[in-house]
C-alpha cells in the first residue's frame, strides 16, 4: 500500500515502463470512478430530500443507485491506491507515480486521455509545474 504523499520514502517507485504498463487499468479505474461521480451528482438533490426525512422513515427510489456508486467509487479508489499510484484529481483524471530521478524520489504526472507518461514533477509542485521527462531536472 502507498502512504501518505508526504512522507520522504514511497511503498513503492516505479520505472517509466512499470508505470506506462498501468495506464490500461488507471484508464479503467478513473472511468469507473468518473461515471460513479456523475451518478452521485444526478441523485445528490434526492438523496438530501430523503435524507431530511429519514426520521419520518425517509428513503427514495434512487439510494441504491446512489450506495452503489459509493461503492464503486471507493472500491477502484482503493484498487489504485493499491498499485501504489496517487490520484490528484478525479475529475482530470490526474495521477502521480512516485520515480527515482537523478538520486532523489519525483512524481511521473498522467493525466486520462494521454497515451503513456511523458511528464514529471517534484513531489512539493504539481501539475502545472510539469516538465517534459526528457528536459532538464
Amino acid at each position: 500500500m502507498a502512504r501518505d504523499e508526504h512522507h520522504n520514502q514511497p511503498d513503492r517507485v516505479f520505472s517509466l515502463f512499470e508505470a506506462n504498463q498501468l495506464i490500461p487499468q488507471l484508464q479503467s479505474h478513473l472511468s469507473h470512478i468518473q461515471q460513479g461521480k456523475t451518478v452521485l451528482l444526478q441523485t445528490r438533490d434526492e438523496v438530501r430530500k430523503a435524507s431530511a426525512q429519514a426520521d419520518r422513515g425517509g428513503g427514495t427510489p434512487v439510494g441504491a443507485h446512489y450506495v452503489r456508486s459509493l461503492q464503486t467509487i471507493s472500491e477502484n479508489l482503493h484498487a489504485i491506491h493499491e498499485l501504489g499510484v496517487v490520484v490528484k484529481d478525479v475529475d482530470q483524471g490526474l495521477c502521480d507515480f512516485p520515480y527515482l530521478r537523478d538520486g532523489r524520489i519525483v512524481y511521473l504526472c498522467w493525466r486520462l486521455g494521454e497515451k503513456e507518461i511523458n511528464w514529471w514533477h517534484e513531489v512539493t509542485t504539481g501539475y502545472k509545474d510539469r516538465c517534459p521527462l526528457d528536459g532538464p531536472a
